[in-house]
């Protein structure tokens, strides 16, 4: 017997529902906790790595690999150039995320997406980070994305499904942020 897989947006639409409602059923299934190690190397280098979350109530191990992200800064901000900065990886993450949950949403939607891409910009003044200023933000001042769907939705649902982003909120609303520092 042939099973008819129900994919929309290269989202598996059945599993997709199952999820929502195993959530619906026990919402303790929808915390999750992602993890990541970094080491600095020299300068603005360091490198990342992620591999096991918790998620769907238990310990997560079905990660063969280890991801590895690099971190670093171009030779004007004193690094040496062997990876994105910070602010470039923060705004990779944005767009995957406003694109992603755009996707996932329009599929449960039932709304086909046949192309995306977007470009992202950050603009920052570093006299904040330099301590030249400190009443000038550290971080970016504003964000601007765009993104171009090729799809028969409206903009404005486009923009109402993207909203849906994790990443997105983590960056307009405040997320604490505790430090600790450990001597070795």
């Amino acid at each position: 017997m042939n099973t008819t897989v129900n994919i929309k947006n290269g989202v598996n639409i059945d599993q997709l529902e199952e999820t929502i409602g195993a959530v619906q059923q026990n919402p303790e299934l929808a915390k999750f906790e992602f993890r990541a190690k970094n080491n600095w190397i020299d300068g603005g280098h360091c490198v990342s790595s992620v591999k096991g979350f918790y998620g769907v109530g238990q310990e997560d191990t079905s990660r063969e690999e280890i991801f590895t992200m690099e971190c670093s800064h171009p030779q004007v901000l004193l690094g040496h150039d062997e990876a994105a900065t910070p602010p470039e990886v923060v705004l990779h993450a944005l767009a995957s995320c406003l694109t992603g949950a755009m996707v996932y949403h329009a599929a449960a939607h039932g709304i086909y997406i046949d192309g995306a891409e977007s470009t992202i910009n950050g603009s920052m003044d570093l006299q904040g980070f330099l301590g030249l200023k400190p009443e000038v933000r550290k971080g970016f001042d504003g964000i601007k994305f765009t993104l171009k769907v090729k799809s028969d939705a409206t903009p404005e649902q486009l923009e109402n499904l993207a909203r849906f982003s994790p990443v997105l909120d983590m960056i307009i609303n405040p997320t604490p942020v505790s430090i600790e520092i450990v001597k070795a």
